[in-house]
């Protein structure tokens, strides 16, 4: 599917994940998806947790996703960014993801969403895989 500059949606999370390679769809133990490669999650649908909620009710947050990053770094700039709906709870500390609402997905791009889908699964492929994938798609 071209991207046509339209916001992201949670089924283009879907979508996009399911395109990488060698990817398999786990479920959760509330039936959510799970998304890895090679035996290591990459993309998951977290069910509503204590440390995401609503400031202003404290009602959990229902539509919470986890995306891999390459380094703490690649996390860093990620939730740094204001203009960013990617944010980061005290649970996760010291690991390499991220977290975005899906009611807030429409303030990226499809491509930008494909961009971090992708490199979620990266940061999760075997060696071997990323490179192929890497040079298939002509990229560093």
């Amino acid at each position: 599917m071209a991207d046509d500059g339209r916001p992201a949606r949670v089924e283009d999370v879907h979508e996009l994940a399911q395109a990488m390679p060698h990817v398999t769809v786990e479920r959760g133990g509330s039936g959510n998806p799970v998304y890895q490669v090679g035996g290591k999650s990459f993309v998951f649908f977290r069910t509503p947790r204590p440390d995401a909620v609503d400031p202003a009710t404290g009602e959990r947050y229902p539509d919470v996703i986890v995306l891999w990053v390459e380094s703490e770094a690649d996390k860093q700039a990620l939730v740094a960014d204001p203009d960013s709906p990617f944010f980061t709870t005290p649970h996760f500390d010291g690991h390499r993801s991220v977290l975005v609402r899906a009611a807030q997905l429409h303030r990226l791009s499809r491509a930008e969403l494909a961009e971090v889908v992708q490199d979620a699964w990266l940061s999760q492929a075997s060696a071997r895989r990323a490179r192929a994938w890497l040079d298939a798609h002509q990229l560093d």
